[in-house]
């Protein structure tokens, strides 16, 4: 069963097979949970969020017309459960929670030696694109998709894509340069 492809294990689900579903939650859990996490920036939301994702698998498996690989599709409707709680928790007022979650701008010395780790200095930098060129960045190189999948998950045309990729590489490299990281890595 670990050997089956993801299109079989898709039919074999539409059928009501548990064993079908168990192998295809252990095989991309672990990817799409942290898709929805980037997306939402809250563990929880995301841990609840995958839940909602593999029950949607479940229900719309005999729904699946295989356009797109199980795992693009599968990204799709995990984005789109991310999207959608993102739109319902703005529409609620901030807590305490979330008015600690707010990061005070100033480094601390935590921080300040992060900025020394190459690795968390993209990730911040990362941080500091918009949503649009983050999830695009995402998908090509966390998740290798190709501009045709990301396309297809996130619902503009292919051209759009690589218009958003040239400009997020471009922002990214100016927000590299300026933490004083200018050409690849030693």
């Amino acid at each position: 069963m670990q050997t089956t492809s993801d299109e079989v294990l898709i039919a074999r689900i539409a059928n009501g097979d548990r064993l079908a579903m168990q192998v295809l939650f252990a095989r991309h859990h672990v990817r799409v949970y942290r898709f929805v996490l980037r997306l939402v920036r809250n563990e929880s939301a995301a841990e609840d969020l995958i839940g909602e994702v593999f029950l949607d698998v479940w229900r719309q498996a005999g729904k699946f017309e295989g356009r797109a690989a199980v795992s693009t599709w599968m990204l799709s409707i995990a984005r789109f459960k991310a999207l959608s709680a993102l739109r319902r928790r703005t529409e609620y007022e901030l807590d305490e929670e979330t008015a600690g979650a707010i990061e005070d701008p100033a480094d601390d010395p935590e921080v300040a030696l992060a900025k020394k780790d190459k690795g968390a200095v993209l990730r911040q930098c990362l941080s500091k694109l918009s949503a649009e060129h983050r999830e695009i960045i995402d998908l090509v190189y966390y998740h290798e998709k190709s501009v045709a999948d990301v396309a297809g998950i996130i619902g503009i045309p292919e051209a759009t894509v690589k218009t958003r990729m040239f400009y997020a590489r471009k922002k990214l490299s100016e927000l590299l340069k300026a933490q004083g990281i200018d050409r690849g890595w030693p």
